[in-house]
């Protein structure tokens, strides 16, 4: 007889969790009242730990690195024959306007570099070279050409497909306690939702603001990679789409504000024209806004919680990037496994986490 799982929570992590785990033969049900409709589908689809790097984050960085190299395989399991490819791009490209940004660049390739992985510090020229849609005041780049980038929304659909195809149930009940639920295990995937099943669990929301900018005949074509940058002290980036370009991302501490406010796409515009001055050219398709369950370490929580609940929660900015290691991580802790590559995201790790039998 199959053993059987509730997988609570349907964003890019719940729908992994629960299509890996039929797929290992598990009775599957998937519980949430809007799948895919939170912080995965305003993302902007980045696979970019090396890029994100910064010297003290080495379990961040090793825990991204793992899930990176998991992808293409991953994507390719996902494919459902879709004209549009779930890749959008194949490298990252950081650039710095000033001395400072490209003080910090130097610094990032040094230490990632120390860790084991390759970036290319890229000078005016070669940038020029690489996309010469940037604007004049590029002066240095660090190019991270294993770097990718997903459609989050394509990816949002071909999970659900295959989930589907797997055997998962998906129902669009509210689940109140975990008590309620009868399965031999529950993965709770719940985001922000999670710590209201599971008080204690060290989760806060950060807003982002991203706007979605379509193209029009005759504008200057998009980036070929994904084009990260700080302006003004600000990050910001352009994530190519097949159609268009992902502009990101506003950053604030919040309590469920999911509005997008008059200066966070004031900002977002006036950034992206620093990095691409062309970029008013193209239509302003979509501003939305999306709430980030973040940890106090920025790693996820991924442990178990009990003899038959598991947390795979708080992905923060990098749930896309990390669905790959997670479903891994979280499939192996049912069959009474651990994955080491996974093993820093422990929920144990902290106190007020408090694990019952």
């Amino acid at each position: 007889m199959a053993r059987s799982l509730s997988v609570v929570g349907g964003g890019v992590i719940g729908l992994s969790v629960a299509w890996r785990a039929a797929r290992q033969g598990w009775s599957v049900r998937l519980y949430d009242a809007a799948s895919g409709s939170g912080a995965s589908w305003v993302a902007g689809g980045m696979l970019a730990p090396l890029s994100e790097g910064w010297p003290g984050e080495e379990a961040v960085l090793g825990l991204g690195a793992a899930s990176l190299e998991r992808w293409p395989d991953f994507g390719k399991e996902l494919e459902t024959g879709a004209d549009v490819s779930l890749f959008t791009s194949t490298s990252s490209l950081t650039v710095a306007l000033d001395g400072a940004d490209a003080d910090d660049l130097r610094k990032i390739a040094d230490w990632v570099g120390a860790q084991g992985y390759d970036m290319d510090i890229v000078d005016r020229t070669k940038i020029r070279e690489l996309e010469p849609v940037l604007g004049p005041k590029v002066r240095l780049g660090l190019l991270a050409r294993s770097e990718l980038a997903v459609d989050n929304r394509l990816l949002l659909d071909a999970l659900r497909q295959n989930a589907r195809a797997a055997g998962v149930e998906f129902t669009d009940e509210n689940v109140r306690d975990l008590d309620d639920l009868t399965t031999d295990q529950v993965v709770l995937a719940a985001g922000l939702g999670a710590p209201r099943l599971w008080p204690g669990l060290p989760l806060r929301p950060v807003k982002g603001e991203i706007l979605r900018l379509g193209t029009r005949p005759g504008v200057t074509p998009a980036p070929t990679r994904t084009i990260r940058g700080t302006v003004h002290g600000r990050p910001a980036y352009l994530v190519p789409r097949a159609n268009g370009i992902v502009l990101g991302a506003t950053q604030y501490e919040t309590d469920e504000d999911t509005q997008v406010t008059v200066g966070g796409v004031r900002d977002l515009i006036a950034d992206a024209e620093a990095l691409m001055p062309a970029i008013g050219e193209y239509e302003l398709k979509e501003a939305a806004a999306g709430l980030r369950p973040m940890t106090p370490d920025n790693l996820p929580l991924i442990g178990r919680l009990s003899d038959r609940v598991v947390v795979a929660a708080g992905h923060g900015r990098n749930g896309i990037l990390l669905t790959p290691v997670t479903a891994d991580a979280v499939v192996a802790l049912l069959d009474g496994n651990t994955l080491v590559e996974a093993e820093c995201a422990n929920s144990e790790r902290f106190r007020n986490v408090v694990r019952k039998r």
